[in-house]
């Protein structure tokens, strides 16, 4: 019997205020890396909820996700390592920071950057969904929220 193949589902935040992005610099085996604040869906929770924990772990900031971005999927491979992600990215609206909240492990700080900025460092990205992510949200893609559902099952 085979082993079924199962990607990892993660959800990405893209916040815009200002005309800039807020990203995180994380510290990753290759160095350090920018991203979309985003993780993985942990057991028993929407991916919304998943996706406004994931902020407020990384960068200290409550978010309320209000459309859904566009659902992603890609594929890392190195030597030792393949990965397949399905990414499901949110904007919504950015509540308070908390300056003392500590940001979870491996990220270094939060940033703000402008779309130029975001585009010249694509050999800093951690994912090359995070470009992708903002052009997409840049272009207009918003869809419902109601296109998400998460049925009482996996809450309960």
């Amino acid at each position: 019997m085979s082993t079924r193949w199962k990607p990892s589902v993660t959800v990405a935040a893209v916040i815009e205020q200002d005309g800039r992005f807020l990203l995180v610099e994380e510290e990753t085996r290759d160095g350090l890396k920018l991203n979309n604040p985003a993780g993985h869906l942990d057991p028993g929770e929407s991916l919304p909820h998943a996706c406004a924990r994931e902020v407020l772990e990384e960068t200290a900031f409550t978010f309320e996700p209000t459309h859904l971005v566009g659902v992603y999927l890609s594929r890392v491979r190195k030597p030792g390592d393949d990965f397949t992600y399905l990414r499901f990215a949110f904007c919504g609206r950015l509540g308070d920071h908390d300056p003392a909240r500590q940001l979870d492990d491996g990220i270094v700080r939060a940033l703000w950057m402008t779309p130029d900025e975001i585009r010249a460092s694509q050999a800093r990205h951690r994912s090359p969904l995070l470009l992708r992510c903002v052009e997409d949200y840049l272009a207009g893609k918003r869809h419902p929220l109601d296109m998400v559902v998460t049925d009482p099952s996996v809450t309960a």
